[in-house]
């Protein structure tokens, strides 16, 4: 075999290796062919044609509900022109393709996208004269429910930067400065109905689901706004007694005990009351521990969760109350397992 072919051979070699090593970095600058080289490595990518070369959204090779968006700032098609963006919290608002409706299978796969179990990978680009830039993961949000052709979206970006999400935090969090909370007869809706074309157009949808997980602070506030509001209710029915045995468990004992605090029915009998708080609304997802779901599962009788919502900086909220099992109303998603060997 001649040097020259062996030269050539190996320059080949060292170009597939470095494709084939190529990795996934948020922030970082990819071609189509990179993106193409890291989901779908030994597949055949011609520029500016193709699946790969020129479609906006990617359905990921062998992975049901996996997809990647390609967006480019300022694009047109079908004498349509994409107006799309990302605003400070964090949220994409994004079209689909001219010619999609409602009701069709691809759009429906995105409306009822779950980013527990599936993936979208967004990147985008200002121009088309320059590569993307890796953006992370997608969140669904809403759609406008009365537009179509194209549908219009908006996501939540999951790896933006949280601290531009954030409140002022009150410099005094004592009971005197608590708010209020206002029960309702207000359920969450089940399904990913979408919005009207202005509230769309107007809405915020911060990740308040994933924020409310990790801040304890809020946590807490909840957790004092309905032990405030338990021992009214009870003072007003003339129960001090009662009212004076309101206890916040999870202060007391720490998170162990599978519920926040212990109080009363007006008749004496006991309220397990997990509390679970967020500044998003009422269809806002929450989390679970495996614990707190046993307990209200063996103590359906007496179980209690109160859903806070749309806490404000004063530290006023809503509220609504579901009583039992907690499983029989609410659907779960497992978010990860512990594995050990059989």
């Amino acid at each position: 075999m001649s040097k020259i072919l062996l030269e050539a051979l190996e320059v080949s070699f060292l170009q597939c290796k470095n494709i084939s090593m190529k990795k996934l970095n948020l922030d970082n600058l990819y071609s189509r062919e990179d993106v193409h080289s890291i989901f779908s490595p030994g597949g055949s990518f011609t520029p500016g044609a193709g699946y790969w070369g020129i479609q906006g959204v990617i359905s990921i090779p062998s992975r049901e509900n996996d997809f990647i968006f390609f967006v480019t700032y300022g694009s047109s098609q079908a004498e349509h022109e994409f107006d799309e963006g990302i605003t400070a919290n964090g949220v994409l608002t994004w079209q689909s393709q001219p010619s999609k409706k409602l009701k069709d299978k691809s759009i429906q796969a995105l409306i009822n996208h779950n980013e527990i179990n599936d993936n979208i990978y967004l990147f985008l680009r200002e121009n088309k004269e320059k590569d993307y830039q890796y953006l992370g993961l997608l969140k669904y949000l809403s759609h406008d429910n009365q537009r179509e052709k194209p549908v219009y979206f908006q996501w939540q970006l999951l790896d933006w930067n949280l601290d531009s999400l954030k409140e002022e935090e009150p410099k005094d969090k004592t009971s005197e400065n608590l708010g209020e909370l206002t029960l309702t007869d207000e359920k969450p809706s089940s399904k990913n109905r979408g919005t009207s074309e202005i509230v769309f157009k107007t809405g915020k949808f911060p990740d308040y689901a994933g924020q409310d997980i990790k801040n304890k602070k809020l946590g807490d506030l909840g957790e004092e706004l309905v032990l405030k509001y338990e021992k009214k209710i009870l003072e007003s029915a003339n129960h001090r007694d009662l009212a004076e045995k309101v206890t916040h468990i999870s202060l007391v004992e720490g998170d162990g005990a599978g519920y926040d605090i212990k109080s009363f029915n007006a008749d004496g009998s006991i309220k397990y009351i997990e509390v679970k708080t967020t500044k998003g609304n009422i269809n806002t997802d929450f989390y679970m521990s495996p614990r707190e779901i046993k307990f209200s599962q063996t103590h359906k009788d007496n179980f209690y969760l109160y859903r806070v919502f749309n806490i404000t900086k004063k530290n006023n909220g809503a509220f609504y109350i579901y009583s039992g099992d907690i499983t029989e109303e609410f659907k779960m998603t497992p978010t990860g397992y512990k594995l050990s060997k059989k």
